[in-house]
């Protein structure tokens, strides 16, 4: 019995072992050739690309991965400045000092108004164009 076992056993190891062999190959010639096509894709695409803008966009991204760093260092020491206890209402109350302040300066007269609206019109301009 336990040489008919073998002997089937036999067969199927030496049919297993030639396809083995060729699959990577094969698998190989399929990978050199999916990945020219691909590096030939991105070749195009990067063609396309107007090289001149890249400078722009590179800003674009510096500033804005600066923001997100400054907004996370702020929110840290907020955070920590919150967990002590009289802090937080001392600053709620410097903030409405300030804005009362700002406001008695900026709106208590039609002259201080126009010339705010004439101020925020020019910045506008001058940055939106």
């Amino acid at each position: 019995m336990s040489e008919d076992t073998t002997a089937v056993k036999d067969p199927t190891s030496t049919e297993t072992m030639p396809d083995s062999d060729s699959n990577p190959t094969t698998e190989t010639i399929n990978f050199t050739e999916r990945y020219s096509e691909v590096l030939g894709k991105v070749n195009e695409t990067l063609d396309q690309v107007d090289w001149s803008q890249v400078g722009r966009i590179g800003k674009v991204v510096g500033i804005l991965a600066a923001v997100i760093v400054a907004q996370i260092l702020i929110k840290g020491i907020l955070d920590t400045i919150n967990l002590l206890p009289v802090v937080p209402g001392l600053l709620e109350l410097l903030g409405v000092v300030v804005v009362g302040q700002w406001s008695w300066n900026n709106l208590t007269t039609s002259d201080k108004r126009s010339a705010l609206v004439n101020r925020v019109q020019t910045l506008r301009q001058e940055y939106l164009g």
